[in-house]
């Protein structure tokens, strides 16, 4: 069983900064892309961050300037800095990773997500 747990969520206000982690943990063998998405009330799921297993990261254009994405390998945990945080960006967030369990199994996981509120 593999799964993703997400911390760090947590009500800031507006101009604040935050930092999420994620820890893959269970039976696998390599874990390839790790990601940030998010998902506000009443709007579809969206991308944030992606971060691949040779820490090339790519972003949404709306957070680039404001979050960093970043991966520790040996502790197979991803984590999403943000700063300047704005009420629009209350939203829960989700880790995400592809994961190798067996030589012919792939998969990708979710993690149950962490609410993130800004106040203005």
């Amino acid at each position: 069983q593999v799964q993703l747990v997400e911390s760090g969520g947590g009500l800031v206000q507006a101009g604040g900064s935050l930092r999420l982690s994620c820890i893959a943990s269970g039976r696998f063998l390599s874990i390839y892309d790790m990601g940030w998405y998010r998902q506000a009330p009443g709007k579809q799921r969206e991308l944030v961050a992606t971060i691949n297993s040779g820490g090339i990261t790519d972003y949404a254009a709306s957070m680039k300037d404001r979050f960093t994405i970043s991966r520790e390998n040996a502790k197979n945990t991803v984590y999403l800095q943000m700063n300047s945080l704005k009420p629009e960006d209350t939203a829960v967030y989700y880790c995400n990773a592809r994961i190798r369990r067996t030589i012919l199994q792939e998969y990708t996981y979710w993690g149950q997500g962490t609410q993130v509120t800004v106040s203005s």
